[in-house]
């Protein structure tokens, strides 16, 4: 066998070798340096805490962390406790600043309500519901049915129209009623999240007409306008379109055309006076534009 190629074998061997052992010493190193980071202990729930919930002394316990401790969590137990909760809190999850409400906002739904929105509870079954998909976060329409207050748009009976577009559904659940004999009864509640107007237009429909969801996608913000329909229009009857009143243009006065001008001599006089007598004298003449006279027929 060429010694030549044995002596580039073997130098080939101890190059990767030696390459192995560096990166041995360097995983072991990198190991060796994390176990000897001593954990340190941080506030986390002690249980599952949901949206609304009032933090107590008994929610709050303390939990080794290995990890890095961000500085977007809170330390204090005093800064924790007696806040709402805004978003699901796990058992064993530290306490972002994120997640809860500010001090003296109390808890429950209220504590969730962005300003200047307004949370209106409507109630609601399994068809208005949207079969129980209405949870939330989701975007609906509502629809309200009703007769019309017009006499002349009665006559195409109950009519349906969208009235809200793109709200949101803050929060569903139940809320106990009783019913004629005053048993108590589960009704499901949706709270929407509104403005102080559409809380106005959904109260009123709410009282007065059969209001609808309807489930939308919550990347679609578009607002539509459609016309609305009534029982006639599903079998064919439709009103009349109204006709336009005819426009009226208003024609512009032509301003008259000046008279045709011609050009004529004219003579210059100048009148001497001797006394009590008077000549007319001709000095000269010089030209002037004149209307021209229609030749006689």
């Amino acid at each position: 066998m060429n010694k030549r190629f044995l002596g580039v074998l073997a130098f080939a061997f101890v190059v990767a070798f030696a390459a192995s052992y560096l990166v041995y010493q360097l995983i072991v190193g990198r190991i060796t340096s994390m176990a000897k980071t001593e954990p340190v202990k941080i506030l986390v729930a002690a249980r599952d805490l949901p949206v609304g919930t009032l933090i107590k002394e008994t929610d709050v316990t303390e939990a080794e962390w290995a990890g890095k401790v961000s500085d977007k969590w809170i330390q204090d137990r005093s800064e924790i406790i007696g806040r709402g909760v805004l978003a699901d809190i796990l058992e064993g999850e530290p306490f972002a600043k994120s997640r809860l409400a500010p001090k003296g906002a109390g808890a429950g739904l209220a504590a969730i309500i962005p300003e200047g929105k307004r949370a209106v509870a409507v109630r609601v079954n399994e068809v208005i519901g949207v079969g129980g998909f209405a949870v939330p976060g989701m975007r609906v329409d509502v629809l309200a049915s009703g007769m019309p207050p017009d006499p002349r748009l009665r006559r195409y009976g109950p009519q349906t129209r969208t009235i809200l577009q793109n709200i949101e559904v803050l929060s569903a659940g139940h809320k106990i009623e009783k019913d004629p004999e005053g048993n108590p009864v589960s009704v499901p509640v949706v709270n929407l999240l509104v403005t102080p107007e559409e809380a106005e237009i959904l109260s009123l429909a709410a009282s007065e007409a059969d209001i609808q969801l309807v489930l939308r996608n919550p990347l679609d913000r578009k607002k539509e306008e459609p016309p609305g329909t009534a029982l006639a229009y599903l079998f064919g009857e439709r009103p009349k379109p109204k006709p336009k009143a005819p426009v009226r243009r208003r024609t512009a006065r032509r301003k008259p055309s000046p008279p045709p001008m011609e050009e004529v001599i004219v003579p210059v006089k100048m009148q001497i006076i001797h006394g009590a007598k008077r000549e007319d004298v001709t000095v000269g003449q010089k030209k002037e534009l004149r209307p021209k006279k229609e030749a006689k027929r």
